[in-house]
């Protein structure tokens, strides 16, 4: 094994980093081979690049991405701004953004903002800049690319995610106004005069579309649309909810904006003695991991997180990659609704 540096201990000699000339030597091949192999290069005989692979393992050597990097002008790496880690769409989206990258041998970087406004917007794309990323991913969440409140840096690579901004940005978003349509009218074909609602935050653009999404049902369908109780997205903020609904004898079924203010739901109805689903019907929106377990499992709209996380990545590297860019527009991600247990058709 060949040494490089000194002990490690004060007084003794600092440490040298291992060059590619240090692995073409224990390799016997060119300088030149060794970058072809570090880079992935496919006109690499196999034997070959199994020998110069042996060496960078035998040496401890790691390649320099950074002036990789600067040599070719990209770095491999998304940058991913939100405001919002704690909600379930938010989680799982970027782990699925993360998970895709990887798989196309991107990284991504991960920064937070916990208040949504242009000063911060625009310091997150400074941070992202000096951090060296090739595109952002930027999940909104909140009802502001479209009100004009906040403003993304032209000259960007940027995909936006849960806004409705198409007319400016690359968005892929799921479809909202179907899940909260398809929602209503299951109820509504098992037999329900009509559904109320549980909202979600004001300044949530999900939250809106789906509101608006199941009053322009109702309408159509020629129903009472009752008044809304209006939630945080929290089970806490669907427990008060539940508890306002289980003692109005005219509500026989709800849609809740998500499964978290849903489950809040069903532990009211629990505790006021209300069936589900004889006596009212319950329905949610996400379909996340545990809704098949809550009591009775829960019928929900199933949201495809992994696929938007998957839409994301192609539309960043499509902007990466092609000269042309992306044009602007909305790619909606399609939902599906999932029949459980917590549905059923009205006493007569």
């Amino acid at each position: 094994m060949v040494e490089r540096g000194g002990s490690g201990v004060p007084g003794g000699r600092r440490k040298q980093r291992v060059s590619m000339a240090d692995v073409a030597k224990l390799a016997g091949v060119s300088s030149q081979t060794v970058s072809r192999v570090s880079n992935g290069h496919p006109g690499v005989i196999a034997s070959t690049r199994e020998q110069v692979l042996a060496a960078m393992r035998e040496l401890g050597y790691r390649p320099n991405s950074a002036a990789r990097a600067l040599r070719y002008g990209q770095f491999n790496t998304i940058g991913v701004i939100l405001f919002s880690l704690s909600s379930t769409g938010n989680s799982r989206t970027v782990e699925a953004i993360a998970t895709h990258a990887a798989a196309e041998g991107y990284a991504i970087t991960l920064i937070p903002i916990d208040v949504p406004t242009q000063d911060n917007v625009l310091g997150a794309f400074t941070r992202m800049g000096e951090l060296a990323v090739d595109a952002v991913v930027v999940i909104m969440e909140v009802h502001l690319l479209d009100t004009g409140t906040v403003q993304l840096p032209p000259g960007v690579h940027v995909v936006v995610v849960d806004s409705d901004a198409g007319d400016r940005y690359c968005v892929v978003d799921t479809d909202q106004a179907d899940g909260a349509r398809k929602a209503v009218r299951h109820l509504l074909d098992l037999g329900h005069e009509t559904v109320w609602h549980v909202t979600g935050p004001e300044s949530s653009y999900a939250g809106q579309r789906r509101t608006q999404a199941w009053r322009a049902e109702l309408q159509e369908a020629g129903r009472p649309v009752p008044p809304l109780l209006h939630g945080d997205w929290s089970a806490e903020s669907g427990y008060a909810a539940g508890l306002a609904l289980a003692e109005r004898p005219d509500c026989t079924a709800v849609f809740t904006a998500n499964d978290q203010m849903a489950l809040g739901v069903l532990r009211a109805f629990h505790e006021r003695g209300v069936a589900v689903p004889e006596d009212i019907s319950v329905v949610g929106f996400d379909d996340i991991p545990d809704a098949a377990y809550f009591v009775p499992p829960l019928t929900t709209v199933h949201q495809d997180f992994a696929e938007v996380g998957r839409r994301c990545v192609e539309k960043a590297l499509q902007q990466i990659r092609e000269a042309g860019g992306v044009p602007a527009g909305t790619d909606l991600v399609p939902t599906s609704l999932v029949v459980r247990g917590s549905t059923g058709s009205p006493r007569r």
